[in-house]
This record gives C-alpha cells, structure tokens and sequence, in this order.
C-alpha cells in the first residue's frame, strides 16, 4: 500500500496514476475536512462555485498535461482578465500598452509606447526590476511609476517584503507586457472545469483501490500504517521537526461577502496595490458565467503563516530560506521511501499546470517501472 499525506493536485494525480496503472491500493491522509487542498470549490447557495483558497484560472502550455486533465473534466473556456485600481483607475494587468493610455494623457502614452517598442520590440514581456535597470529617463520614469503604482504596495503586502528582496522568479509573475493582450495568461490551453475543481479531484480518485481519510494528521497514524511508500506533500521543515529552523510561508485570510446585485466588478479579479489593506477582491460568477440575481465576492488579506493558527500557501523565496530549505533537501534524499513533492513539501512555487506534469513525471520516473 502507498500512503499519501495531502489531497491536493500532486497527491491526487499520484493517487490515481499509482490506483490506475500500478493497480496498488492507496490511502490518502487529510488534515482538513475537505478533499482537493487550495483548489477546493463547492457551490453556493446562488450556483455560484466559490473557491475557497483563492481564485485558480486554469492555464498551460503543456498538451500533455492538457489531456490528462481532460479524462476527469469537461472546459468552460475562459481568459483570466485582472485589473488593477491605480490612482483611483482601473487599468490592465499585467501593466500593458493599453494601461499606458489608462494612466497617461494621450501625447505621453504614446510617446512612452514608441519607446518601448523601439526599445524592446512588440508582444515582449520585461520584468520590472529589469525594467528599472535602462539608463533612459523616460523609460525611468515609466519604471518607477509602475514599480511604485502597481508592484512595491502589492508585493509589501503579499510577502511582507520588497521586491528586491525576493528572488526574481517572484518579481517576473507579472511583468510589463509590451502588447495590447489583456489576457492575464497567454498560454494555448486555458479554463475552468465545468463542474469545479473539486469535481476534478473526485474523478481522479474515484477507484476503489483509492480511500481517503479526512480529518487525519499524518503524525497521528504514521507508527501505526504499514506501507511500501510514502508520498508527502506537506511542509518539509514540519516533516523533519524543524531541526535546521522554520521556514517562512506567507499565509491568507479571506473574507467572504455576497452583495444583492447581479456584479460586484468587472472583472473576476481586481488587485488594490495602493489602498486598503487587502490585495485583492475576486467575484466567483465571472469564471464560469454563472447567472444569478446576487454575487459572491472575497476580499484577499495576505499575512504571516504561524503554524496551528492558518495555512502556509506560498513559500518565501529568498537567500534565507533557500540555505534553510538544502539541508531539508539534503535529508529528504536520504529517505528513499519517502517522495516529497508538491509547493510545501519542496519549498517551490509551483501552478496547477506546473504541479500536475512534476507528478506525472515523478510517477514515471520514480514509481512506474
């Protein structure tokens, strides 16, 4: 048997590949009431699908992760759309030519759209830091208004820290796009499942080989399950009692409000890097186009992840962490039973898309023979 602690994305696509093509009985261990991790969505009682942990927009590139989701799911095709309210405006985001004209008057947008694309070419995505980097005074003035607008509030509150303290994988998420696209993502697979990630997650374990225990912390069962494997998904300093220290996870807090009117915004999601002490308010009907008379909406509040009081989501990648995360590295390679895998469990930042095709991958390497 496999025990698998966590069903979110990387468990579950585990799971099932393990019940399906192995053909070996897994069991699944939960410390939540609820199955599918931070893409759980249920729906309210308006029809809307509410996600929980936070707006997921399904986007990739990767056919091959495409089609294995396609077994489990049928498309709502949707293009992520975000705003962001600068100086009391609405403008794109990324931060895009047609912002340029949102935030400035028509002579210097286009002066400023002249330059970047004589500088850097059109349909090119240039992140911020780098940006600011361009010996140029208009394109530092162009650079620091967008790093101060839009990047350094957003980031203080999300991560607690500036941009230039975070690693530049962080920083380049979102940067400057040289286009007119409005889309968030332009990747050539994008949507949402019609009937929810959650029904995503239920097909996918849906075998009898498959049991999952909710309500379960894998340190109250470990000594007393016997089996061949172990998948663990949860944080990896947690794992091994923080003997090398904690590592850092930014958390969220999410305030839920319904509204007696058709929209809220218009947008699905609309961030606020300057004012309130949210990042962001997301409406749940625009995914899916739900139809109904009232809304859904939730406001966003990142904070500092404290173990036993809310949940880690993002790991803090910086120079600190990193040496902090090598020596679990390390000791985690060491246990040739135990497969860490998933954002926790390697300190990663990773998308649906990113996570499905690492435990596929990992399947075929490590457990498929």
């Amino acid at each position: 048997m496999y025990l698998i602690v966590g069903s979110g994305l990387a468990g579950c696509v585990l799971a099932e590949r393990i019940a399906n093509v192995l053909k070996k009985e897994v069991l699944i261990v939960e410390k939540r009431d609820h199955i599918a991790g931070n893409i759980y969505d249920f729906k309210d009682g308006e029809g809307i699908y509410i996600h929980k942990y936070g707006p997921h927009a399904f986007h990739t590139n990767d056919k091959k992760v495409w089609i294995y989701l396609c077994q489990f799911t049928s498309w709502y095709p949707y293009f992520h759309k975000v705003r962001a309210i600068v100086d009391g405006l609405e403008i794109p985001l990324p931060f895009n030519l047609n912002a340029l004209y949102k935030a400035f008057p028509p002579g210097l947008a286009s002066k400023l759209e002249t330059k970047l694309i004589d500088t850097f070419g059109y349909n090119v995505k240039i992140p911020i830091l780098k940006l600011k980097e361009f010996d140029d005074k208009e394109l530092q003035f162009l650079s620091n208004y967008i790093y101060e607008k839009v990047f350094l509030g957003y980031t203080l509150k999300q991560w607690g820290l500036t941009p230039e303290n975070l690693y530049s994988s962080v920083t380049a998420r979102v940067p400057v796009y040289i286009s007119r696209d409005d889309r968030y993502f332009q990747d050539k697979y994008q949507g949402i499942p019609e009937d929810g990630y959650t029904g995503v997650i239920e097909k996918m374990l849906d075998n009898p080989r498959i049991r999952v225990e909710l309500n379960t912390d894998f340190r109250d069962v470990k000594d007393s399950v016997k089996f061949e494997k172990l998948v663990y998904t949860g944080c990896i300093d947690e794992f091994f009692d923080f003997r090398f220290g904690a590592l850092s996870y930014r958390s969220l807090d999410f305030n839920f409000k319904s509204y007696d009117k058709e929209f809220f915004q218009s947008v699905a999601q609309i961030n606020y890097p300057e004012n309130y002490d949210y990042t962001r308010i997301t409406e749940y009907k625009h995914f899916l186009d739900t139809e109904s008379k009232k809304t859904t909406v939730a406001y966003e509040y990142p904070q500092e992840y404290k173990t036993g009081d809310n949940d880690p989501y993002y790991p803090v990648p910086n120079d600190e962490n990193s040496s902090i995360y090598m020596k679990y590295k390390e000791e985690a390679e060491k246990l040739k039973d135990v497969t860490f895998i998933g954002r926790l469990a390697e300190y990663k930042y990773y998308n649906m898309d990113q996570i499905i095709s690492r435990a596929l991958k990992t399947f075929e390497e490590s457990f498929y023979e």
